[in-house]
């Protein structure tokens, strides 16, 4: 019997943390996290969404999936490793260079895992969930978002779980920041959270941007994703301090400001002229 989620439990299940390790053995993770794309009624291209700079030099990457009982069920501490080397090549960039997103076509991983008798259980966001420009138009400028992700690396390794954290928009979501496909959000975020998703999950009604209160309607939009976010950089005089057996010398510490820049949802919908040139290529040569 296949188990009844809430969608924020579904939402638990839509991302997955990202490990890599470059050449020199520099160890380092991130988050990604399942999107629908191509939609086409019951079809659709799964693949795993992160930033650029998550996978930049990877040499080997690691991923964990959940495993499922076949029947739809998330066995929780049951968990499928996946490696992969030359981890960076293997995904696809951004056409803009200046966009800091990439993603992971899930097919060929999934064909894999099949073969090996494992069927993971994930929960990919629908492209139906970015935001139209008239549903952001109805957006006021101070929203409550939901950030779900891996912050510092910090995640639920028993039952291969992320953390989830909420904020408010820094900005308003209807305008591009500085005039780029961005916006603001005033949450704490650290390194570990960049690839995170950004939702306005309202489970139980909101208010609307003329004031109207939407009771019992639940409200799920992606805004955006995570890629950075400014730091408070505390300077000193560089000292050297005696310690019991070296001398270490003291520099400066960055310090976040609780501000995180996301990239809005609807570059999303870029990658799908890639994907289907890819899928055309494919059904060409069978």
């Amino acid at each position: 019997m296949i188990q009844n989620l809430s969608m924020s439990e579904q939402l638990m299940y839509s991302t997955i943390r990202i490990e890599c390790r470059t050449a020199d053995n520099q160890v380092s993770t991130g988050t990604g996290f399942f999107v629908r794309f191509l939609e086409n009624g019951p079809d659709f291209v799964p693949a795993i969404v992160t930033n650029k700079h998550v996978i930049e030099g990877a040499a080997q990457g690691h991923l964990l999936f959940t495993n499922s009982d076949g029947q739809g069920n998330p066995l929780n501490t049951d968990h499928i490793s996946i490696s992969y080397n030359n981890f960076e090549n293997i995904w696809i960039q951004h056409p803009d260079p200046s966009v800091d997103l990439c993603i992971l076509p899930m097919v060929p991983i999934l064909a894999e895992l099949y073969d090996l008798g494992k069927v993971p259980f994930y929960k990919a966001i629908s492209t139906t969930f970015i935001p139209s420009y008239e549903q952001l138009s109805d957006l006021r400028a101070i929203e409550e978002v939901t950030m779900i992700g891996y912050p510092s690396g910090i995640w639920d390794s028993v039952n291969n779980l992320p953390v989830i954290r909420r904020g408010i928009t820094a900005t308003h979501p209807n305008i591009n920041y500085n005039g780029r496909d961005e916006i603001m959000i005033d949450a704490a975020c650290f390194p570990g959270s960049s690839g995170s998703p950004v939702l306005i999950y309202n489970d139980n009604g909101y208010v609307t941007k003329s004031g109207n209160v939407i009771m019992g309607t639940p409200r799920v939009y992606l805004l955006g994703i995570l890629y950075a976010g400014p730091q408070f950089t505390a300077t000193g005089n560089i000292e050297v301090v005696d310690v019991p057996t070296t001398s270490r010398p003291i520099a400066y510490s960055r310090i976040p400001m609780n501000l995180g820049m996301v990239i809005k949802a609807n570059r999303l919908l870029d990658f799908n002229p890639i994907l289907q040139e890819k899928l055309d290529e494919e059904l060409n040569r069978s």
